[in-house]
């Protein structure tokens, strides 16, 4: 996948990646069964991204808005260590990770794809939009996605940050 040079450049520098949930690691759509319990599908592609982005040394995080024991569950199968459910203040959330991982905002990607999303976009150092993202979270974006959310998205997202860090597909 041929990515822009300027983004290129960017992702060079990152070394906490963020995505939000509903609608960038799912399609968005919430599913419930008839006991009231939520279902979620994650696409595989994105998992083995993600995984192969922790293998690399990238800190990963998840931020959503929502909770759900499913995302805690994904979470823990792609060894990823942060996890902030019903973060009300998603810019909260990411000044706790900098205390936690060392890494400053600059140094952070986002990616998003609808309003709650917006702050983090304003905050990071490469502010990223699923395909299908709302058109304000696209135009606050520095790269956009060609693929949509919850279909593989954040591989694509993986494969641009271990692109700039010449580490794809070496991980």
């Amino acid at each position: 996948m041929a990515f822009p040079q300027d983004i290129l450049t960017r992702a060079a520098t990152i070394r906490l990646v963020t995505f939000d949930v509903d609608g960038v690691l799912t399609d968005g759509k919430l599913h419930y069964t008839s006991a009231g319990e939520e279902i979620k599908s994650f696409h595989a592609r994105d998992g083995a991204a993600i995984k192969l982005l922790v293998d690399s040394g990238i800190h990963v995080a998840l931020i959503s808005g929502r909770s759900s024991p499913a995302v805690s569950r994904r979470a823990n199968e792609l060894g990823i260590r942060h996890v902030y459910q019903n973060a009300g203040d998603k810019l909260a959330a990411l000044a706790d990770l900098s205390g936690k991982t060392g890494v400053e905002a600059a140094g952070t990607a986002h990616v998003g794809d609808d309003l709650p999303d917006l702050p983090l976009l304003g905050a990071v150092g490469l502010a990223i939009a699923v395909a299908d993202a709302q058109s304000a979270v696209r135009r606050a974006a520095d790269y956009v996605t060609i693929t949509p959310g919850g279909e593989g998205a954040a591989g694509e997202v993986c494969t641009l940050v271990l692109t700039a860090q010449d580490k794809w597909p070496h991980v």
